[in-house]
């Protein structure tokens, strides 16, 4: 989590120094949330002017945002949304990196205008154009139009720029490597669950500035 009050002189959002905390655990979806949930209120979430939360599109975590905070601006991570219509690109031009390119020029452009409706069209009609010779391609182009299409209200990025907001998950992304990868996934570990929820706790703590307070809270109780 981080807090974001200022932009630049060009209107790009900036997070505020040192003002990210962490979460984690191995752990089912539903606890998940609560721990998020937690944290958030922690950090004083009920005082927030505006609140948003950031996700890939999966739809557990639209689920969470939704039990949790209600009535926060929810925003699919831009670059994963590339990543999708990339995946599709690469389905329909698995040998000619110059084709695929080439198809994406369009398709990006209708999704960094948050054009969303024009482009699921777009995505229906091409997926129309292989229904007689290709089923399977078929199939998986309709389903990333309807992954487009349910998330087409996170998806308004000329809205959010507007309103100063980030778009990416890039501080996200980086935290699961901070947190997460660079003590429990280097080469020949392996842990109990139990063992790397212990490691994750300790890791959050000491990133979120609790370490001390944490220790001292023990040697009280």
């Amino acid at each position: 989590m981080f807090t974001q009050t200022f932009v630049d002189h060009e209107g790009w959002a900036i997070r505020d120094s040192d003002s990210t905390t962490y979460v984690g655990a191995i752990e089912p979806a539903e606890e998940f949330g609560f721990r998020v949930y937690s944290e958030a209120w922690r950090r004083g979430w009920e005082w927030a002017k505006l609140k948003v939360v950031i996700g890939d599109g999966a739809v557990w975590i639209w689920n969470l945002a939704n039990q949790h905070f209600p009535g926060a601006i929810q925003i699919v991570d831009l670059y994963h949304a590339r990543q999708h219509l990339w995946g599709i690109a690469a389905l329909l031009h698995p040998n000619d990196p110059a084709a695929k390119k080439s198809w994406m020029v369009p398709m990006k452009e209708l999704l960094d205008q948050g054009e969303i409706g024009s482009l699921v069209a777009r995505l229906r009609e091409i997926a129309a154009e292989h229904a007689a010779s290709n089923t399977g391609l078929t199939e998986e182009i309709l389903k990333e139009a309807e992954y487009f299409d349910t998330n087409a209200s996170r998806m308004n990025y000329p809205r959010f720029r507007s309103m100063g907001l980030f778009v990416g998950s890039g501080v996200i992304e980086a935290g699961c490597k901070a947190v997460i990868g660079s003590r429990l996934k280097r080469s020949g570990m392996f842990r109990t669950v139990r063992g790397a929820n212990a490691i994750i706790a300790l890791r959050c703590c000491r990133l979120n500035g609790r370490f001390e307070d944490y220790w001292e809270e023990a040697r009280v109780a």
